[in-house]
């Protein structure tokens, strides 16, 4: 029995398309191969076949990120030109 085959068509951003076909190529597959499986896996799944979740930062992690903005913005603080300066400071 011989398959029928349907074309799917939708917009996708350049430059994440661009990325997807690099990243498939490296894996010896076309974007058709790559969403057959896709597809085929979720399906057989029943849903889609990955976590899906919004990657908000913790706490931890915002206090940090707020705490290097004030240390790139504080012109008080040392400043080193390379890691061997670093080390030397830190063996001091």
């Amino acid at each position: 029995m011989a398959r029928t085959t349907s074309n799917v068509s939708f917009r996708i951003d350049s430059d994440i398309k661009n990325q997807a076909e690099t990243l498939f190529l490296q894996l010896g597959l076309n974007m058709t191969t790559a969403f057959n499986i896709f597809l085929r896996q979720s399906i057989r799944e029943g849903s889609i076949p990955f976590s899906i979740s919004v990657n908000a930062p913790n706490n931890t992690t915002i206090a940090a990120m707020l705490e290097a903005e004030r240390i790139i913005n504080d012109q008080s603080m040392k400043r080193y030109t390379d890691v061997e300066e670093v080390l030397r400071e830190l063996k001091r």
